[in-house]
């Protein structure tokens, strides 16, 4: 299957753009968790609406669960026009834009206030990211709130300060996440969310860092034996359509598109907190939860406080522009 997507382009794709007035138009959508993740139930209800609103001449069929791209593959497939749209960690498009890694810093947005503000469409964060992930031939229709990172951890012993990596084989899903596992004097193995499970089942990898519902919904707690609440990283996915996709929709197709991801992406960040607690509470008698003290996380921030200069080094001008940004919210 995927072969044979990969091989599609744009022009070729979107055949049912043209004939009939009222023709039906499918946007097929690409996603890498289970739908019943709270980003595969956003997905779910903006599919809902934009079906319902353009009185079913638009189509929404979803692949959740990588069953068409892996993560690491969503950016190209979008740009290339192999599917319409996509959903893919934001860190996945650091290979062409740099500076989307910012949300990874550690401990760049402190604060739940602080990312609010961040990916509010319209911020300052925002207007130097989209333009520039939109130059790669997919265009951001609105940012998914995964929560914050945590590190899971398998034996006898949790990671729980920064010298309780020293040595141990982590799991990464970006480069500045890797920057953050390196200064632990960790190694970074850089795997997509859907390879986890097998990973840490096999061996693998000693550890790895994700967010709290994606333990829950991949049953991550079957194969790891604690959980540290590090927070210490915001992790983002945004959601993308094919540039020509796009512009070969009509006004009123795209302002339903918009206005649904822009109520979806909002009812996701209004309950990202609720939805973690409910993961930490389901998951409370099935892994060992760690909660740092304040003296551990200053252990951590110290620690990692080295990533900020990589990150703009490897971002350059928008990096810079963006950490400044940060320091105003």
């Amino acid at each position: 299957m995927k072969k044979i997507l990969s091989g599609l382009i744009a022009g070729a794709v979107f055949s049912s753009f043209v004939g009939a007035a009222h023709a039906e138009t499918t946007l097929r959508l690409t996603l890498q968790l289970p739908l019943k993740h709270p980003l595969g139930q956003n997905i779910s209800s903006f599919k809902e609406e934009v079906e319902k609103e353009s009185n079913g001449e638009l189509k929404i069929e979803v692949f959740p669960s990588a069953q068409l791209f892996k993560d690491k593959e969503v950016p190209q497939a979008v740009a290339s026009g192999a599917i319409e749209m996509g959903i893919a960690s934001l860190t996945r498009f650091v290979g062409t834009v740099p500076a989307v890694d910012a949300f990874y810093v550690p401990f760049l947005f402190d604060s739940s206030e602080k990312v609010q503000a961040a990916t509010a469409p319209g911020s300052s964060i925002r207007q130097i990211l989209d333009p520039a992930i939109e130059k790669t031939g997919a265009k951001p229709l609105w940012y998914q709130a995964f929560g914050g990172a945590i590190v899971l951890t398998k034996g006898d012993k949790p990671i729980v300060v920064p010298a309780d990596a020293k040595g141990k084989k982590i799991r990464s899903f970006g480069a500045t996440i890797s920057d953050t596992i390196e200064a632990l004097d960790a190694a970074p193995t850089i795997m997509s969310g859907s390879k986890q499970f097998l990973a840490y089942q096999n061996g693998t990898v000693d550890a790895g860092m994700t967010g709290i519902t994606a333990a829950q919904s991949r049953k991550l707690y079957e194969v790891m034996d604690h959980l540290t609440l590090t927070n210490h990283a915001d992790i983002e996915f945004i959601v993308v359509i094919n540039n020509d996709v796009w512009n070969g929709l009509s006004e009123k197709e795209q302002a339903i598109i918009t206005k649904a991801g822009q109520r979806v992406e909002q009812e996701l960040r209004a309950s990202i907190a609720n939805k973690e607690a409910e993961a930490r509470k389901y998951l409370a008698d099935k892994i060992n939860i760690i909660e740092l003290t304040d003296e551990q996380r200053a252990e951590w921030k110290k620690a990692t406080s080295s990533v900020v200069d990589a990150y703009v080094e490897r971002a350059g001008a928008e990096g810079k522009a963006i950490v400044e940004a940060a320091g105003k919210l």
